[in-house]
């Protein structure tokens, strides 16, 4: 079925009280694989793309792989932009067919972020993209956007408010304690913060920097709102480690392809259980019946 929108997938996750995951690609076999894995779980699916991976292969080959992708699908899948920092990016994805952008303007104060979201989210409402937004920094690495502990800080839940009352957003980040990249250590998740900045804005949470969250913490923050979890770094870790021990186990086996169907079957065994664990099993239809 063609891509669709993430506003009316993360409404209805967010009430029945489940997330949605979303995974970012690094390949055509990797879509191709998250696409497999939802398909097998009868269940919704973000594919969030990168500014680096967009810059590497062009707005045009992403969108067309995904069309095809997605066009042979019975379940709905979201093409979504993430942390989008140059509008001009932003502008060709909604103009390219993503159905979902992300515009992060977080590191600006309070009212340039204000500016720059609401000329996104006028951008992408004529289009019918979604949109999702940040206040407060989210600490780690994710890409080439690095953000030390010292910089990062919590949304405050007043301006999330505010913020999400100028704007129509199909989903909200917010920086609670979570961080792009492996943990060092135990995280620190403000719970108390997730829980007010839902009940203020009543937009669909996205919690990013899932990979490394004990499943006590996950399940947690989905029952206070996070409708949307995404997952990075492990995805890359299992990409190239699959890889590579392929390789180790049947070193003199140079037929490309069957190195290739070894990751895909890693890659696609690590979507399914984390959509699984986010609770998007069986979840299709009812969404379905929302974006039709």
């Amino acid at each position: 079925m063609p891509l669709v929108n993430l506003k009316p997938v993360l409404l209805e996750a967010k009430s029945k009280g489940y997330a949605v995951a979303a995974f970012n690609p690094v390949d055509y076999a990797s879509m191709k694989a998250m696409v497999a894995a939802a398909e097998e779980l009868n269940a919704p699916v973000i594919i969030q793309t990168s500014a680096k991976t967009i810059k590497y292969y062009g707005h045009r080959a992403l969108v067309e792989w995904m069309r095809e992708i997605a066009g042979e699908s019975p379940v709905p899948v979201v093409l979504h932009l993430d942390h989008g920092k140059d509008l001009d990016m932003i502008k060709k994805c909604i103009e390219m067919g993503w159905t979902s952008v992300m515009i992060d303007a977080s590191e600006h104060p309070f009212e340039k972020n204000l500016e720059l979201t609401s000329k996104v989210v006028e951008w992408a409402s004529a289009a019918g993209v979604g949109v999702e937004a940040e206040i407060g920094q989210i600490m780690g690495v994710e890409d080439d956007m690095v953000v030390d502990e010292k910089d990062s800080h919590y949304t405050d839940p007043e301006e999330a408010e505010r913020f999400c009352r100028q704007l129509d957003l199909a989903a909200f980040a917010a920086a609670v304690g979570t961080a792009h990249g492996y943990y060092k250590g135990e995280p620190d998740v403000r719970f108390e913060l997730i829980e007010e900045i839902n009940k203020r804005t009543g937009v669909p949470m996205a919690l990013h920097g899932g990979t490394g969250l004990s499943d006590e913490v996950i399940q947690r923050c989905i029952k206070l709102g996070c409708a949307k979890i995404n997952i990075s770094t492990n995805l890359k870790h299992v990409f190239i480690d699959s890889f590579v021990e392929y390789h180790k186990n049947n070193p003199k086996d140079y037929e490309p392809l069957r190195v290739l169907g070894a990751q895909f079957e890693a890659l696609k065994a690590l979507f399914k259980e984390k959509i699984a664990q986010f609770g998007g099993t069986n979840r299709a239809g009812e969404v379905l019946a929302k974006v039709a």
